[in-house]
């Protein structure tokens, strides 16, 4: 399977929008200025969505599974048979995401890419499942090359379904027992940093527990060293199969000119490896939240962007974004809704 597409050119910003956007916060009834960062993101959106008439309806959830090779060292506090007993979790309805994805009036669909033990049909599930899981990327890479460009495709497959169903914000998510590994692998072979600084409890291991997961992404990165000589192959050799499709997804809305919101840990692990490809993808990107777990903050400044949101969350699923999306619909009302100065004739500041 091809990855040509990878190269395709992001989308533009429409410019006029967002210099129209930027005057018309000018205007509406409060001191400039006043609203901070929601002034920010109403520009932002209108730049987006090429309309002062934003909105933010239809937003639209895909939570990506897949299982870990590494998982077998001993690196989460749950077993691997966790991941698939959340798909079905998630299908049923009682999951995080699932109860966030009513609350938002969102659409939602999981898409199965790698569980060790398949769940069976579901309903709401996508069965694009590429292996069982990855390889222990402490003893080889994690992933063949065409099982990395099957899952980057998942990713793009994914933001085409939602883009059929009208949706104008993408959420990923993400499932997979050890995907905290994977990640801290990836951000630590990217960012140059050391294992000891990103590796964190995940699921909740003891420091004994860090400690060791430390040790072997260390070891593991020093393996692959040689080979990971892009972005591609440092997902390829120590990543997921989901953090592979969440990075597919995210450069498939850069490039279709949809915004997208991205997660925690592993999403922004996902994140780093898009903008590595292509730094305009920051262009179609919000950071929902600063994760609790530790290597998030290193991930975070690789990134260049200040997230919206600190409530100390570690769960994944999407779910950080999911509570940031009404950071982004109250940023549009109050861009669409509020009252300019000449319309409530309301006095402007005076000119000293």
């Amino acid at each position: 399977m091809s990855m040509d597409w990878l190269q395709q050119a992001i989308a533009a910003i429409d410019t006029q929008c967002l210099a129209q956007a930027q005057q018309r916060q000018t205007q509406l009834t409060k001191p400039p200025g006043s609203l901070g960062r929601l002034e920010e993101l109403a520009i932002r959106l209108a730049g987006m969505q090429g309309t002062q008439a934003i909105a933010l309806d239809k937003p639209h959830v895909v939570v990506f599974a897949a299982d870990h090779g590494i998982a077998a060292e001993g690196v989460s506090a749950f077993p691997q048979a966790v991941t698939t007993e959340m798909i079905k979790n998630f299908a049923h309805g009682g999951a995080a995401i699932s109860v966030m994805a009513r609350q938002l009036g969102a659409s939602m669909e999981v898409v199965d890419v790698g569980s060790a033990v398949p769940p069976g049909p579901l309903p709401g599930v996508v069965d694009q499942r590429i292996a069982a899981g990855t390889a222990n990327f402490v003893k080889q890479a994690a992933m063949e090359r065409e099982q990395l460009a099957q899952a980057l495709q998942c990713g793009r497959d994914a933001v085409a379904r939602g883009r059929e169903q009208g949706m104008q914000l993408f959420i990923g998510g993400d499932m997979g027992i050890a995907n905290t590994s994977a990640a801290t692998a990836i951000a630590c072979a990217l960012l140059h940093r050391p294992a000891s600084e990103l590796a964190g409890p995940g699921t909740g291991l003891d420091a004994n527990g860090v400690s060791h997961k430390a040790r072997l992404i260390q070891s593991a990165i020093e393996q692959h060293r040689d080979a990971m000589r892009d972005p591609l192959e440092v997902l390829r050799h120590v990543g997921g199969l989901e953090i592979a499709a969440l990075c597919g997804a995210y450069l498939a809305c850069a490039q279709q000119g949809i915004p997208f919101m991205v997660d925690g840990f592993i999403a922004g692990a996902a994140a780093l490896v898009a903008v590595q490809l292509n730094a305009e993808v920051r262009q179609w990107m919000f950071l929902s939240h600063r994760s609790a777990e530790p290597g998030h903050e290193q991930i975070l400044a690789g990134l260049g962007i200040e997230p919206l949101l600190d409530l100390g969350m570690r769960l994944g699923e999407g779910s950080g974004a999911a509570v940031a999306v009404p950071l982004l619909r109250m940023a549009a009302a109050i861009h669409t809704q509020m009252a300019t100065f000449a319309e409530a004739g309301v006095s402007e500041k005076s000119e000293v």
